[in-house]
């Protein structure tokens, strides 16, 4: 069996660049044929594996000797400068946190996001998507899509869900957009203003607590003494930043691949039952959060067919590469709403998938239902070789969308 010590000449570099929007990095398909494993050199000089194919993907993804945790030595570090300090690990950041911590901050919020408290924030949803579509039309075209619409959208949805002033929208929303694939210490300060952020709106709801995810959280929570002011800041932080960015990048993305498929998009707008397999299938297409978001370190040897991941190696599961596997999904590379592709990755695997998932499916789905059917001649107002993409995004989407109707 091959392991990552054998040979520590990497083939590729990584994280691997996407040449087109509509599609995942050229090299992940090259890899799959070549096998489930292939070696990599990150930008500081350190080999890791990726994981490319779906069935080895989710096995990685849901192994016990899989970590999740920042700061163990030898944690993946997308960075070229060797004196970068490594991330560190904040009191309720459970996204980075391994079992039994993890999940007993997850069992938490599982309350938050269960399908009767989704169901009641439909129509709050609904009735916000209205009103911005209702200030958009008043004004008239032409319109940047992300200004108007998407990025409103997801600053509402997290506003609405967490409790916090929608009035402060573009401070965090300007935040959230400044990250990038590579950590640097530009990373760093929009972050430290966000917990700041977050850490107000706390100290805010344990003076009046109010009927949202933080008014619950400190009542049920932090005042019991089962948590700490500080894990309720990073277990909100992380909702915010994660619940924003993907949500706002996926509307116009999916907007803009519905658009180059009118035939398809024509059947939505004529039977609405199908928009949640067409949601899912944009999620799978696109798989915006990429490989650089599923790093983690092995904490245990690991056999995936003939080769062996070791204890200490980094490893990437690149569910992108996944969801684009013809072993898995017939015609992988096409997008078809009728392909009932509900067991993608884009929200990851085993006990670290994506907590919000459902809520994200229900902004998207009333989303585009309401976008498409009351701005019925929408098109896109430029060339999609001129849309500037996010290329060097950690979560793929797009700067502006220009639109017209």
């Amino acid at each position: 069996m091959t392991t990552l010590g054998e040979n520590q000449t990497a083939v590729r570099s990584f994280p691997m660049r996407r040449q087109c929007p509509f599609a995942p990095a050229t090299e992940y398909a090259e890899l799959r044929e070549a096998g489930p494993l292939a070696r990599v050199r990150l930008p500081n000089g350190q080999p890791a594996w990726v994981v490319t194919r779906y069935a080895e993907v989710q096995q990685v993804l849901a192994s016990p000797h899989i970590s999740t945790d920042i700061t163990r030595p030898g944690f993946p570090e997308l960075t070229s400068d060797p004196d970068a300090e490594r991330y560190q690990l904040f009191e309720g950041e459970f996204f980075n946190m391994d079992s039994p911590e993890h999940d007993v901050y997850r069992r938490m919020l599982i309350p938050e996001f269960s399908f009767k408290r989704i169901k009641a924030l439909r129509p709050g949803v609904q009735a916000m998507i209205d009103e911005l579509l209702d200030a958009m039309l008043a004004i008239g075209p032409p319109a940047d899509l992300a200004e108007a619409f998407a990025l409103p959208v997801a600053s509402l949805g997290i506003c609405q869900l967490l409790g916090v002033p929608y009035d402060d929208h573009r401070f965090f929303q300007s935040r959230v957009r400044t990250r990038k694939i590579e950590a640097s210490e530009d990373m760093l300060a929009p972050v430290a203003e966000l917990r700041a952020y977050v850490d107000a709106a706390i100290t805010r709801a344990e003076r009046e607590p109010g009927d949202n995810l933080i008014g619950r959280l400190v009542v049920q929570r932090v005042a019991t003494g089962e948590i700490t002011h500080n894990a309720a800041v990073g277990m909100v932080l992380q909702l915010l930043i994660a619940a924003h960015e993907t949500t706002s990048n996926m509307i116009m993305l999916g907007t803009l691949t519905l658009l180059r498929h009118p035939a398809q998009l024509a059947e939505l707008r004529a039977d609405p039952a199908l928009w949640p397999n067409a949601v899912d299938e944009l999620l799978r297409y696109h798989s915006v959060a990429d490989g650089p978001t599923f790093g983690r370190i092995a904490v245990g040897d690991i056999a995936v067919g003939d080769q062996v991941i070791r204890a200490g190696d980094a490893v990437f599961a690149l569910c992108a590469s996944a969801n684009h596997d013809e072993r898995a999904f017939d015609r992988a590379g096409e997008f078809d709403i009728h392909r009932g592709s509900g067991n993608h990755l884009a929200f990851g695997y085993g006990v670290h998938q994506c907590i919000g998932q459902n809520l994200a499916r229900a902004w998207l789905e009333t989303a585009y239902e309401t976008l498409f059917r009351r701005v019925s001649t929408l098109r896109l107002n430029a060339q999609v070789e001129d849309l500037s993409f996010k290329y060097d995004a950690a979560i793929f989407g797009l700067d502006e969308f220009p639109v017209t109707w």
